[in-house]
């Protein structure tokens, strides 16, 4: 059964967050607010949150999952980055993009893409999420909140318990995010290419 935690936009409280990192340690799935929309996350190296989330969305493995961290410091541990892509990220972090990149010998296979050995990162622009990546010490591994059949992600906490009742150990509700997900860029060419249009701008890639 979900615990639901009330957190304070803007200013999460410590102890919430304190708590729910212990969970994620733990082996739970969350459900946390970002600069988007709602995420689904759990511990990188949890195979089985991780089989759980997938069931749960009812992906395969050939769908992106999204390496979510605190920094740009962090990105370049998990994914090769050259000098391009590092100007592009700084310039367009933090905020409501995920990037496809190349995955590092740090990450493993289960969690890239099994023919591209690629995978999405981010770093979200919302106080809750930092906090908690702050609090973890290290990225969380994620997804979209948004159910098979559904048109938009969930954004409300109690229809997020509603819905997944049985299936997550903790929703961070801090109340509505937006219904618009993230726009996804792949920069593992020799130009951005938009996978993806969202909530993030274009204009930094020349897309729009």
């Amino acid at each position: 059964m979900a615990r639901v935690v009330n957190i304070h936009p803007d200013t999460p409280q410590q102890r919430l967050l304190v708590q729910a990192a212990e969970f994620i340690r733990d082996g739970a799935i969350v459900a946390l607010p970002t600069d988007s929309c709602y995420a689904l996350g759990c511990h990188l190296g949890d195979k089985n949150a991780l089989d759980r989330i997938r069931q749960i969305r009812q992906m395969d493995e050939r769908h992106h999952l999204t390496l979510m961290v605190r920094d740009l410091s962090e990105i370049a541990t998990y994914a090769r980055v050259d000098n391009a892509q590092y100007r592009l990220l700084k310039a367009t972090t933090p905020g409501s993009y995920t990037f496809i990149l190349e995955g590092s010998k740090e990450l493993e296979r289960r969690v890239l893409h099994p023919k591209r050995k690629t995978i999405g990162l981010r770093i979200p622009d919302h106080p809750v999420a930092l906090a908690l990546l702050e609090e973890l010490g290290e990225p969380l591994l994620t997804c979209t909140l948004q159910l098979p059949g559904d048109e938009q992600p969930l954004t409300e906490g109690w229809e997020i318990q509603d819905r997944l009742e049985d299936q997550l150990e903790l929703i961070l509700d801090a109340g509505h995010c937006g219904t618009e997900p993230t726009t996804i860029i792949d920069l593992t060419g020799d130009s951005p290419e938009l996978i993806r249009a969202g909530r993030g701008s274009l204009e930094p890639f020349g897309l729009d």
